[in-house]
């Protein structure tokens, strides 16, 4: 291919800067001994590339970098071949310790075994206090003690309640406030399945970090500049974070975007948006499919994502692509003292 790149000039160099955010092979120079060259090979993202030399992240997760005149050989490989293997188990309860951790408030203060947690009011998920246990008193205090520390933050206050999980009494003592309900979704699936879902997984390009193209198309960020600086720290919180985008027209937005978030045997998927003019051409199936794989390729083998009960939408479109209900957890208002 001619691109005007130095590497143009090695013929086993068949990746150009174009092909940032794709799966890739290289192969580069990595020293000299008895004056022979030794050379290494990583498969893997490449996550950049420019005038001080790529980066490739591979499996492991810990990033390789060296000077574009030190590689040798590169060429795009296809996505990790997810295997089919038994999705992981969790309870509810456990579900949503992970949720929590893939979706980290930027503030966060123990209540017991209970978490207050917030972010500037960016999502109810990371501004709400996930009742998981016991507070350590009595419930009524435990609640009058959560309206508090939200009305000190000027924030409404939301209880996250899961069962099994919260206490057996909270549903009833919330019920004695008058306290309003919205039902979510937690759902799971295998990934082998997910990663092999749909067509134009070529498409699709992988970052570590949200760039203003990726945040353009994210419908939760924008206006109050405390809320745009809690979202990017929330959105790149996690123990191991991926965004994908399909480009667009040069100068435009992405055409779709999504975000996964992998610990250990399990995948969250979130932020998943296909732009209006673009739905209906399996671009919010290939994102996800590609960050499958991404996550397969840690060691991943089962993806779960939180889902609002009334989109039908969304829960029709996770239905095709083999989710079920794993449990419902509901984000209860506080009603003002």
């Amino acid at each position: 291919m001619t691109t005007g790149n130095p590497s143009d000039d090695r013929p086993e160099v068949r990746i150009d800067r174009s092909d940032v955010g794709r799966r890739v092979s290289v192969r580069r120079l990595s020293e000299f001994v008895d004056d022979r060259p030794v050379f290494r090979d990583a498969i893997g993202v490449l996550t950049s590339w420019d005038d001080h030399g790529l980066t490739v992240v591979p499996r492991s997760g810990e990033p390789v970098c060296f000077p574009e005149k030190l590689l040798v050989a590169g060429k795009v490989v296809p996505p990790f071949p997810a295997r089919r293997t038994a999705p992981p188990v969790a309870t509810p309860v456990e579900l949503q310790r992970i949720a929590g951790r893939g979706w980290p408030a930027v503030e966060q203060e123990p209540l017991g075994e209970w978490t207050l947690r917030a972010a500037a009011g960016f999502t109810r998920r990371a501004n709400s206090v996930q009742t998981l246990g016991d507070p350590g008193m009595p419930l009524p205090q435990a609640l009058a003690a959560v309206r508090s520390w939200y009305a000190q933050r000027g924030l409404p206050a939301y209880v996250e309640v899961v069962t099994p999980g919260s206490p057996d009494a909270l549903r009833s003592e919330l019920d004695r406030l008058g306290a309003g309900y919205a039902p979510t979704l937690v759902r799971t699936a295998p990934l082998a399945g997910l990663a092999r879902a749909g067509a134009g997984h070529d498409r699709v390009r992988l970052a570590r970090t949200a760039d203003a193209a990726w945040l353009s198309v994210y419908r939760r960020v924008g206006g109050d500049p405390a809320v745009e600086e809690a979202a990017r720290r929330v959105l790149h919180g996690g123990p191991s974070v991926w965004f994908a985008s399909v480009p667009g027209a040069p100068g435009q937005p992405p055409l779709a975007i999504g975000r996964c978030v992998v610990e250990g045997p399990w995948a969250c998927f979130g932020a998943i948006e296909v732009q209006p003019y673009a739905r209906r051409a399996g671009l919010g199936t290939a994102v996800m499919a590609v960050l499958a794989s991404r996550a397969a390729e840690e060691g991943a083998s089962g993806g779960y994502l939180q889902v609002e009960a009334e989109n039908a939408g969304a829960i029709a479109l996770y239905d095709g692509l083999g989710f079920t209900t794993s449990h419902t957890y509901h984000y209860a208002l506080l009603p003002q003292a």
